[in-house]
């Protein structure tokens, strides 16, 4: 038992050190993700769906960033695209140093966020599911679902982590601040990942195409990207949600989400190898429903936390029991493009989340935002249904 318990340690270890690259990246993000929003609206001038959009650009390179890091993945390895990702990101930090820098003339600024963005969307493109390969050729496919599970704390947490430091750090200082220590954790990274040992799939059966691969995954995905708006919701708008109110402590109920969805992971996740990726995905939507409906009809901030809180714990498991279906359905040697062309549905969830929930709130008011989130992970539940009872009637024909 004791060897076990070592095994275990070591493999939890070994994951964690090549996952910590998922971690930085999306902490770099998640650090002006609530800030961006306020800055552009209120000190820049322009409307909530402008402040949407930009956020959201980011989203554009990072689809097509997927594409080519799952192909290097597949061929070379993933140590290349985490390498260009932390470089990238060290770029990103800068350029929003710039942006800052420009902000008495609105117009040049959000022109440099503008790009800003996009260079954040190459960086989170090539991170995306890479470090997640990495570690399963360091620990073996057997180790997979946890491999996903713990990439999924990396990302999720990273953006859920780096929201709230941001906004205590814009509280206390400026964006200025918050665009070197972006700066600073990705050069560090950078480095880190150079220094790291290259490692890469063994099989040699033929790749197919990432269309292929990615039209496989894609059902699996936009169940889980629809999912993901509840997330984006919270990290993104609730900030300006609790301003509308005339609440304070929005970092509360940033916080209260990323602890609950952390916690749900490492305590949860190995449900999935007991109960099938599919039944724990049923259940956490349900959850992650019942938070934001709190959420919605909360009178008092406290209320709004534990809503984040049962809100977070929900979402936790979503990612990594679709997930793990959907690499079920591709060949061994795609098995990068699988992730990549999943993962891709993070992306999408929040870049669409900025400018349709901007959307919502514009014309319709701030109130309405998260009951228009609650029922679009209702819809991913139902989508996870038919999907599951599709595969079961696929199976018993055959």
């Amino acid at each position: 038992m004791e060897a076990e318990i070592t095994t275990s340690s070591k493999v939890n270890l070994t994951i964690a050190g090549f996952v910590m690259f998922t971690f930085i990246g999306y902490v770099s993000i998640g650090l002006s993700l609530a800030i961006l929003p306020v800055f552009i609206h209120q000190q820049l001038g322009f409307s909530t769906i402008i402040a949407g959009m930009v956020i959201s650009l980011q989203y554009v390179t990072t689809f097509f960033c997927r594409m080519f890091a799952g192909r290097i993945v597949d061929k070379q390895g993933p140590k290349p695209a985490v390498v260009i990702s932390m470089a990238t990101f060290t770029i990103s930090g800068i350029l929003l140093l710039f942006a800052w820098m420009l902000r008495v003339t609105p117009l040049l600024s959000l022109g440099m966020l503008i790009l800003t963005r996009l260079i954040t969307g190459v960086a989170e493109g090539f991170v995306g599911s890479s470090p997640t390969n990495w570690a399963i050729f360091a620990v073996g496919d057997k180790h997979k679902a946890k491999a996903i599970s713990y990439n999924g704390i990396a990302s999720y947490g990273g953006i859920a982590v780096g929201a709230p430091l941001g906004v205590i750090i814009n509280n206390g200082f400026n964006l200025g601040v918050i665009s070197i220590l972006t700066t600073l954790l990705s050069f560090i990274a950078f480095f880190l990942a150079r220094n790291k040992r290259a490692l890469k799939g063994a099989s040699k059966a033929p790749r197919e195409g990432f269309l292929k691969v990615f039209k496989k995954v894609s059902p699996y995905g936009i169940s889980m990207g629809l999912a993901g708006l509840g997330f984006g919701t919270i990290s993104t708008f609730i900030t300006l949600y609790y301003m509308n109110l005339k609440w304070e402590g929005a970092v509360i109920c940033l916080s209260a989400f990323s602890t609950l969805f952390v916690l749900g992971r490492v305590f949860f996740s190995r449900l999935i190898d007991i109960y099938g990726g599919m039944r724990i995905t049923f259940v956490c939507l349900v959850v992650e429903t019942i938070g934001l409906t709190v959420i919605w009809l909360a009178t008092e901030p406290y209320i709004a936390v534990i809503g984040a809180g049962i809100a977070g714990l929900g979402f936790s498991l979503v990612f990594p029991g679709l997930g793990v279906e959907a690499v079920k359905l591709v060949p061994e040697s795609n098995k990068g493009t699988a992730l990549s062309g999943y993962s891709l549905y993070i992306d999408m969830s929040l870049g669409i989340t900025g400018p349709l929930v901007g959307f919502v709130a514009s014309q319709f008011g701030l109130m309405y935002i998260f009951p228009f989130s609650m029922i679009m992970v209702l819809i991913a539940l139902i989508m996870a249904i038919w999907l599951f009872y599709r595969r079961r009637l696929a199976m018993s024909a055959l």
